[in-house]
């Protein structure tokens, strides 16, 4: 019984923590959606081995987690990305962001500050390069929301509901009929379209990956106690066990944060705790559900292969500088503090959870 309580109390916790986050994701994911045209994105995200670089630089910046990333980079996928792209975004964003390099430095001092946002990049431009060497027949075409907007002339549904032409009007994209239109009112229907667009059709497509990854994980925490892996020390085998942890694992980059200090100051080596900060945001049951999902086999199995790899080339390599140079980490650190209110997370869990029940979600969104 006290099991299956501590079992509620983590799912509970993990939806809190990964709620806000999600909300966020898909909010950016619907204004894409809404207003940036897949031409641009299929100009610097298509093929290539810029838009694998692009792709890790947009993402590394941006404040999302392992759930909140997941419709970004959906919509991005179903927006004319490539899956190398895709993939080295999906790697980029989760394991860094402006909010976790500076809870980094708060926790760990300046040099995992540095280092880690230099690793999380590195490692996402490494896999979307392994995912290239995919032969284009193996990898899955993307979902089409509308299949049938080729039909329309205009190429886009929603550009013709903000005024429909009269019909006296020979042309479905008179621009004469559209250019009267107010510009905030263009802004104001084409944000309602994002928003309704990743509130219904977005969310759909990605909740039940997400509620499998957040149960699992919070079967992890609850059956998995932190002495199990501290018994392992540091070096190369700790390091394969926290990878084989850590990749269906839920866990945020800022979330992390926090965590790979209490394994650094139990012992565990910074190197290990880094393969943490790296391998369980960018992987996740939900994640690599939607990766197989989206984009197919073939680039699930490229995409772990390239986050683990880097994981553990990285880490080494940290553990070697730091015995190189006699920099104790230690020393820097200090104490973590709460990021968000739970009340606020229990919130966000809350609103998701209604959105995900259709027949709920009709009584608010017509």
């Amino acid at each position: 019984m006290e099991q299956l309580t501590a079992l509620a109390i983590n799912f509970l916790d993990l939806s809190a923590e990964a709620s806000p986050w999600l909300l966020l994701g898909l909010l950016i994911a619907g204004l894409m959606k809404a207003w940036v045209p897949s031409k641009v994105l299929s100009k610097h995200l298509g093929q290539g081995k810029s838009a694998i670089i692009k792709a890790a630089l947009i993402g590394a910046p941006l404040p999302l987690c392992s759930c909140g990333v997941i419709p970004v980079a959906t919509e991005l996928r179903r927006s004319g990305a490539s899956a190398s792209a895709t993939s080295s975004f999906l790697v980029a964003t989760p394991e860094t962001g402006i909010d976790s390099v500076s809870v980094s430095y708060a926790l760990l001092g300046p040099v995992f500050a540095v280092y880690r946002p230099f690793a999380a990049i590195m490692s996402a431009i490494i896999t979307g390069l392994l995912v290239s060497t995919i032969k284009e027949e193996d990898i899955k075409s993307p979902h089409q929301d509308n299949a049938d907007e080729k039909s329309n002339c205009c190429g886009n549904k929603e550009a013709i509901k903000i005024k429909e032409a009269p019909k006296e009007t020979s042309s479905c994209c008179a621009n004469k009929e559209v250019a009267p239109i107010k510009k905030e009112n263009i802004f104001i229907s084409k944000t309602k379209q994002g928003v309704y667009y990743a509130s219904t059709k977005l969310i759909d497509d990605i909740i039940i990956w997400l509620f499998i990854g957040l149960v699992f994980a919070s079967l992890v925490r609850t059956f998995l106690p932190e002495e199990f892996l501290l018994s392992y020390g540091s070096g190369l085998p700790a390091m394969l066990l926290m990878i084989v942890i850590s990749i269906p694992m839920y866990i945020c980059a800022t979330a992390s944060t926090p965590i790979a200090a209490g394994f650094i100051m139990a012992g565990l080596s910074p190197g290990t705790a880094l393969v943490f900060m790296m391998a369980g945001p960018a992987t996740n049951i939900s994640t690599l559900g939607v990766i197989r999902n989206e984009m197919g086999s073939a680039v699930l199995i490229r995409y772990l292969l390239g986050v683990a790899l880097c994981a553990l080339g990285f880490a080494l390599i940290l553990d070697f500088a730091l015995n190189f140079y006699d920099i104790n980490i230690s020393d820097q650190m200090k104490h973590s503090h709460e990021l968000l209110p739970q009340w606020f997370g229990l919130s966000c869990a809350g609103l998701i959870a209604f959105l995900s029940i259709k027949p709920l979600r009709r009584l608010l969104i017509k």
